[in-house]
């Protein structure tokens, strides 16, 4: 990794770096952090252990638990809107820099910013499956059927929301579950749960990308999750430039070109400014 003195001079690095390439962009939480949704491991994030698929399968409790959460955090999370990050990476896709996103990130944000070609790597919040047939569902949909089963249920004056769009909840005895309308099977948000492995397809594009680019992008992701570090090192065997944007460490900073230790939005726009010239 390049050693570097002060983030003009990583901001200056990371041009010369990917200035003239292809760029594929692998964005996490810290992307989305300036539009309102936490980080599970940036500094300040809330300490929580979120639902595992383990936990979600096995417990009709944890299925009201998780589902009261999700539909009092939805609306909070859902009217999050795109911020500059966003925003600078959609315009470095039209003008040609940059190939696609490949997010580990649910909001959809990067492609209400603007961005065409983006890989959810976890899936988006705004689509439910049924876990028996696999019929798929809006999202609005079963709020409605939530707000009729549990008219009871109200929000609290401050719900705090967490990364995944849920809020915790203290009580949820009386909370009814939704069930598929086709066969009664248990419904889950179509994102992929703690203990669940990313889809084979979705990783298969996330590779082909990468795979058809000349240098790799990270933001807003400190690359805890394995996907990522796969991505990373399919990057590094090609020998690709690696440029990481993340407030503190990274597992990617001793394979990085270039590591920026600073906000995604200000250095993406950042970038994209200098990038476009």
């Amino acid at each position: 990794m390049l050693e570097l003195q002060s983030t003009d001079t990583q901001l200056d690095a990371a041009v010369e770096a990917l200035a003239g390439r292809t760029i594929t962009v692998l964005t996490g939480a810290g992307v989305s952090t300036d539009s309102g949704i936490p980080d599970y491991r940036g500094a300040g994030a809330p300490r929580r252990n979120p639902m595992t698929i383990e936990q979600f399968l096995a417990s009709p409790r944890a299925r009201q638990r998780y589902w009261a959460g999700s539909h009092l955090g939805y609306p909070l999370f859902n009217s999050a809107q795109p911020n500059a990050g966003h925003r600078a990476l959609a315009e470095l896709e039209a003008h040609g820099n940059v190939a696609g996103v490949v997010t580990q990130n649910v909001d959809g944000l990067h492609v209400r910013a603007g961005s065409r070609h983006v890989v959810p790597l976890h899936g988006a919040m705004d689509r439910v499956v049924c876990l028996n047939c696999g019929q798929v569902f809006a999202r609005p949909d079963i709020e409605l059927r939530i707000d009729a089963a549990n008219p009871w249920l109200a929000a609290p004056e401050a719900v705090v929301i967490n990364p995944d769009g849920d809020a915790e909840v203290a009580e949820v005895d009386e909370f009814v579950v939704p069930e598929c309308t086709v066969c009664g099977g248990p419904l889950k948000p179509d994102v992929v749960f703690f203990g669940e492995f990313v889809p084979v397809d979705r990783f298969a594009e996330a590779k082909a990308l990468i795979a058809a680019s000349d240098a790799l992008l990270v933001a807003g992701s400190s690359l805890v999750v394995n996907t990522g570090i796969r991505l990373i090192e399919q990057a590094r065997r090609r020998k690709l430039p690696i440029v990481v944007i993340n407030r503190g460490e990274t597992k990617a900073d001793s394979r990085a070109t270039v590591k920026i230790d600073g906000g995604a939005s200000e250095y993406l726009t950042a970038l994209a400014d200098r990038l476009e010239r």
